[in-house]
Formats: C-alpha cells, structure tokens, sequence
C-alpha cells in the first residue's frame, strides 16, 4: 500500500516520538508519516526556490548584468528580509479567521510564484533602472508572499507533526535543499560561469517559478485537523484594534517569548555577516568566491552537512543549538578581524582564499543550526492560535530589528568592514550569553 511505504520511508528517515504522536487530534494521527514527507518535500522546493531569488547572489548578479543603478543593489536585502517579517502582526488576525491554515500558506506561495514569474519577465525585456524598480517592486510583492506562508508553516506543523520530530522534519528539508543548490551551482559553474546572460538569468528564475506552484500543489495534500475555537472577526477587531499596542502588551507580559524575541535578535550574527565577509575577501585580493555557482555551491554544502545534525540538536535542544550556533559564528568573526590586524598575513595568495572560503561556509553551516534551533524552539514553546500569535509578532518585531542593526553595520562598513564583524561578533556572543537563560521546550 502507498500509505505503508510512506510509513517505512518517514519512519526511516526520522526518530519517530510515538508518544507526542498520541496526543495529537485523532483526525491527523493515522496521517503523521504522510503530512511530515509533504512538509519535508514542500520545503525542499520551497528551499530551491530561495536559492534562484537570492537576494545577497542571484538578484544582485542579475542587477549587474541588466546594468540597475548600484544604489538599487543595496536595498535588495533589507527589502526581502524586513519585508516577509515587518507585515506578520497585521495580516496575523486574517489568518486566525482561516479554519485550515494551510490554504494560507498555499496562497502565499502562489503569490511567490507570480512575483518570481513577473521578475523572469522583467529580466528578458527590461533593463537599467526601469528593470531594477521592477524587480523591487515584485520582490515587494513576493516578500508579501512569503509573509503568510512564515505565518502559517510552523501552525500548520505544530497540528500535524509532534515535538521531538519537527527539528528532524527542519533538517531534513534543509538536507534536501542543499543537494538542490549543489546541483544548480555545479549547473551554473559548468554551463555559464561568469558570462551568465539576462536571459539564461530569466530562465532560472522562471524554473523558481515553478517551484513554488509545485511547493502550493504539494501543500494541499496535507491533513490538518479542524479548529473547533475559531474567533470571529469581530474578536479578532476587537482584540487588533492598535498592533502595536497588542504587540506591546505580549511583549511586556510574557517573559519567556520577550525573552526569545531578545535572544533572536541578538544571534543576526550568523545572517548578517556571510555578505560582509565577502565584501572582507574581495578587499584583500581573494576571489574564489567570486562567481553566482560558487556562491550557491558553498550554501548548499552547508544546508546539506548540517540539515540532518542540526535537525537531531534541535529536537534534543533547540536553545542550545542557537547558542551554540550562534558562538561559533561570532568565534569566526572575532579571529577573522585579529587575523586581518596583523599587517602582512592576508594577500592575493592560495591561504588567503582558503581561510575565507572556510570562513564563509562555517558562518553559513552555523546560520543552519542557528535557524533551524529557532524555529523548533518557537513551535515547541507555544500551541494552538499562540503559536501563530508568537511567530508573528517575533518576526515583526525583528524586521524592525533587522532594519536597526542593519543599518549600524552598513554605516560601520563605510569605515571599515572588520568593524562591522566586530560588531556582529559581540552582538552574537550577546545573544550567546542570553540564550543560556532561556527555557527548555524542545525535549518531549
């Protein structure tokens, strides 16, 4: 039987905890193997699909190549980052009025899917400045997107697959995702290297596209039980009247998700600081990294080396892993910056690639422990509409965060990168320090 082998495939690839399987609602239970392998299959693509709309390789590469203005350039990750984050605590009262959340989520990936198809498009025929003011306002669009599917994934997890299995489902998908962006960036080294044109930019932008309908396709297989609590509008007015007063109120009175939101946004180091560390690389005559193959390669040895360990870790403890995660990033950061101290070690030489070559994997591997720790730890920490409630207002608070300390490292940079390490690097031992406060939620 189909269902039989895709309980021997879920059950081989995961440590299955039969008893947080029991407690879910008896409508989702006999589905747990087939709604955890389409989680997995549809974050896998949805991770595919992020590889082809990178904001920090493959836009900024797609920029250069159309000719848009430099100044463009660096509104392409605030925009993206701040963007799906800043939105959650407004839209969060549309969601809680949904019965299934996964018919969210599928709407958000099919807005995706048209924001990408839209910059395929605006690739093929435009170019300059027009392009580039195109290409934001899709990215807009497709931030939006992906807005309500954050929102909605980790509720439609925390109903249909137990504590002790979700962090594995996160590493694998993550797993998954890196042998994709191996492939594509061994793809792209091969077959275009350095000359990518427009239109071959078109083309990979036009396979995301289609990724995020087959993401939606997937996603509506799933078996999610029904809310029998659902609010009604009027509660849901009621209750939103002023966001940021809601905001506020949660903030103030619930100590342990304050204190998450803070250690969140302390550990930006292992996000933050891949970009600068090219920007490092570039300066002191390295360039190994140059090239949009190389840079997906590097990503996807990362997610695929540390999707199934994180995973594990952060079913175990998912605020030990952030830490942890966290420290390393913020280690590599510190070292980097006295290496480059001492005048005439760093060069045009094979050590000097080589050492920011492991510099920028390592930050990238502990941004895998580190995001896959944080979402573990937020669904673990909160059920029902909570979940949804948290997840929203701490990614909103933290694309104001992320705009704040991104716009104190940017005006660092203008000095000097290492000051900008530095400066992620005793945020992230920050947030090191802070994390070892917070409360365990992750073992079942």
């Amino acid at each position: 039987m189909v269902v039989s082998k895709i309980e021997r495939l879920y059950s081989g690839l995961m440590k299955r905890n039969q008893e947080g399987e029991a407690q879910l609602s008896s409508d989702v239970r006999p589905h747990v193997a087939s709604n955890g392998m389409r989680i997995v299959s549809a974050n896998t693509l949805q991770s595919s699909g992020d590889q082809m709309v990178n904001a920090s390789t493959v836009l900024p590469w797609l920029f250069a190549t159309l000719g848009v203005p430099a100044a463009l350039t660096g509104l392409l990750v605030p925009i993206r980052e701040a963007g799906s984050m800043l939105p959650q605590a407004f839209i969060t009262p549309l969601v809680l009025r949904v019965r299934y959340r996964k018919w969210v989520f599928i709407v958000g990936a099919l807005i995706q899917a048209l924001s990408v198809g839209a910059m395929a498009l605006i690739a093929a025929l435009a170019e300059g400045l027009t392009a580039g003011i195109s290409i934001l306002g899709a990215l807009i669009v497709f931030s939006l997107g992906r807005c309500l599917a954050s929102i909605s994934s980790k509720d439609v997890q925390g109903r249909t697959v137990p504590k002790g299995e979700r962090g594995q489902i996160n590493g694998l998908a993550t797993t998954a995702a890196g042998f994709v962006a191996i492939t594509l960036g061994l793809a792209i080294r091969v077959f275009g290297g350095q000359d990518l044109s427009n239109v071959q930019l078109a083309w990979f932008l036009a396979i995301g596209a289609a990724l995020w309908v087959g993401v939606s396709l997937i996603y509506a297989g799933i078996r999610e039980p029904q809310q029998t609590d659902q609010k009604t509008a009027s509660d849901n007015d009621a209750e939103t009247a002023n966001t940021f007063v809601r905001m506020y109120r949660l903030l103030r009175n619930d100590k342990p998700f304050r204190h998450f939101v803070t250690v969140r946004s302390l550990l930006l180091v292992s996000s933050l600081s891949p970009p600068f560390m090219v920007t490092l690389s570039i300066q002191y005559g390295a360039d190994s990294l140059a090239g949009l193959g190389g840079f997906i390669i590097a990503s996807g040895i990362a997610a695929l080396i540390g999707g199934r360990i994180f995973g594990r870790m952060a079913d175990r403890s998912s605020k030990r892993l952030m830490s942890i995660g966290a420290g390393v990033a913020s280690t590599i950061l510190l070292l980097i910056v006295i290496i480059a101290c001492v005048p005439g070690v760093l060069g045009g030489n094979w050590y000097t690639n080589l050492m920011f070559i492991a510099a920028y994997f390592s930050l990238t591997l502990m941004h895998t422990g580190v995001r896959i720790g944080r979402k573990t730890y937020v669904v673990d920490m909160a059920e029902g509409d909570q979940r949804t409630t948290y997840v929203a207002v701490s990614n909103t608070a933290l694309g104001i965060v992320l705009l704040v300390v991104g716009g104190v490292s940017s005006l660092l940079a203008t000095f000097h990168v290492l000051l900008t390490l530095l400066f992620l690097a005793l945020t992230g031992f920050a947030g090191v320090f802070a994390g070892s406060r917070l409360p365990e939620v992750s073992k079942a």
